[in-house]
């Protein structure tokens, strides 16, 4: 091991401190051992680890990356990662994210312009495409507000339509276009009748009017789109530059990922509820947290015994730390005057009829809505189920995973036996096989919503959300891929 971590124990801190040290390949081969060991587990542990992983491999000196070097760079440690701990989906998500990026990157590097901008473009550009002032009295926060500021000619440019055939055979349009109250904040909007604008006409030209696209700003200069047409060669992207950005907004994610789900949290717990939870999760502590400094409850704390309870314990006791190594602590939900009542998890079924609600933290959610959970979750799911208790989960989208669970025995980790039943018992655990799973799965019709930190999702909807975070081509990391990006 690097002389960087020698007297310390391997952690996701002294992986972090060792990646300002050494190199490349030997902090993958350190990351990979410790992954190996499970050293460094958890969802977001290994999230936040892969992370800075992929920005030192993308930032690498005197590496000049272009898109297909840098894919096949990227998937290649990817594999290595995935391939020493499979069950660790978080790795495998961010490897994803990270190679979304760089596509997109690449993407928006070969083809700058779209067939919008070209068409935008096209279109007769006078000096009279001014966007005029309607006398309203609207606020400029109100989404009414871009109904009163519309081009005075929007309907010149548009083909197919009746003004723009009188035009073209020697006429002139009739009257302006009258306006759609669904036009945006900036103004831009398809044409059609707004109740506040069809007995006004437009007597002035805004000041502050937004140039149409295409157009001449007196700031920016010509749009790119302009410029394309107008012969310049496009200016290439620093593709990794652009990553190292894309990466970076990525770690920046990680880091708010729980406040942002704890912003809904007055949403859904509601005063004098009862709430059951199962084990100590930092997502869960902080959701609590920030509805007890408003509304009283009680909460129900199922231990996870035999994997979890000790930290469970400590949860409750002493509050909780952050799963990431931080000195960042929290207090007690006791000392904020919540009643917390720490059960067994063999009390869940006799008192599930008087909880109002189920909020469990997974450990990865699957692409149909199922999740991966700590040992006992099916149980107090099922357990709701029967007694049509809502379960509502807590995720961030780095756990959601593009993985269907065609094989959910291949899912489950086993952890050490002897917690179960003890090695002094040499008579017993000879005559039979003994199992500890870490985990359950938890089928997507026990679980009524995900809060993510994109807001509540039903399990249906998950497939959406991974289409806009995953691409295709990078969901099985083993396929070949043939001719990535375009060559420019």
């Amino acid at each position: 091991m690097p002389s960087s971590v020698v007297g310390q124990t391997p952690s996701l801190t002294t992986f972090l401190k060792s990646l300002k040290q050494n190199d490349i390949e030997n902090s993958i081969e350190l990351f990979i051992s410790l992954l190996k060991r499970r050293q460094i587990k958890n969802s977001r542990p290994c999230a936040i680890a892969t992370t800075h992983l992929l920005l030192r491999v993308v930032a690498e000196p005197k590496r000049k990356w272009d898109a297909q070097k840098l894919i096949a760079r990227v998937r290649h440690v990817g594999r290595r990662l995935i391939a020493a701990q499979p069950r660790e989906m978080a790795v495998g998500n961010i490897v994803r994210r990270v190679l979304g990026v760089i596509r997109e990157v690449a993407e928006r590097d070969e083809d700058p312009l779209t067939d919008s901008e070209i068409s935008g473009s096209a279109s007769p550009i006078t000096g009279e495409f001014q966007r005029p002032a309607l006398p309203t009295r609207f606020s400029e926060f109100s989404p009414l507000h871009g109904a009163a500021a519309m081009p005075h000619n929007m309907h010149s440019g548009r083909p197919g339509t009746a003004d723009s055939m009188a035009m073209e055979f020697g006429g002139t349009p009739q009257r302006p276009a009258l306006l759609s109250t669904n036009a945006s904040y900036a103004g831009q909007g398809p044409p059609g009748t707004s109740l506040f604008s069809i007995l006004q006409h437009p007597q002035g030209r805004s000041p502050m009017a937004t140039p149409p696209p295409g157009t001449q700003s007196p700031v920016t200069g010509p749009s790119p789109s302009r410029r394309a047409i107008a012969g310049e060669i496009p200016e290439k992207l620093d593709i990794k530059a652009e990553v190292i950005d894309g990466i970076k907004e990525l770690q920046d994610e990680l880091d708010v990922v729980d406040n942002q789900i704890a912003e809904s949290a007055l949403d859904h717990i509601h005063s004098n509820e009862i709430i059951l939870t199962h084990t100590s999760s930092q997502t869960v502590q902080k959701f609590l947290l920030t509805d007890a400094r408003k509304r009283k409850f009680t909460l129900f704390h199922a231990e996870a015994y035999p994997n979890n309870h000790e930290a469970t314990h400590a949860t409750i006791l002493n509050g909780a730390q952050g799963e990431d190594d931080s000195d960042e602590r929290w207090k007690p939900l006791t000392s904020l005057g919540i009643t917390v009542i720490l059960i067994p998890d063999t009390a869940v079924f006799a008192l599930m009829s008087r909880i109002n609600k189920v909020i469990l933290a997974p450990h990865a959610v699957l692409a149909n809505g199922s999740l991966i959970a700590a040992a006992g979750a099916s149980t107090i799911a099922l357990a709701a189920k029967t007694h049509h208790v809502p379960v509502v989960v807590l995720s961030g989208v780095y756990k959601l995973s593009p993985v269907y669970p065609f094989d959910t025995d291949e899912l489950i980790e086993y952890g050490d036996p002897s917690k179960v039943v003890p090695f002094e018992e040499a008579e017993f655990t000879d005559k039979v096989d003994i199992v500890n799973p870490l985990y359950d799965w938890v089928d997507c019709d026990l679980v009524d919503l995900y809060i993510t930190n994109l807001g509540g999702h039903a399990p249906s909807y998950l497939y959406r959300i991974v289409a806009d975070h995953y691409r295709m081509e990078d969901i099985d990391l083993n396929a070949k891929q043939d001719a990535v990006v375009k060559k420019g």
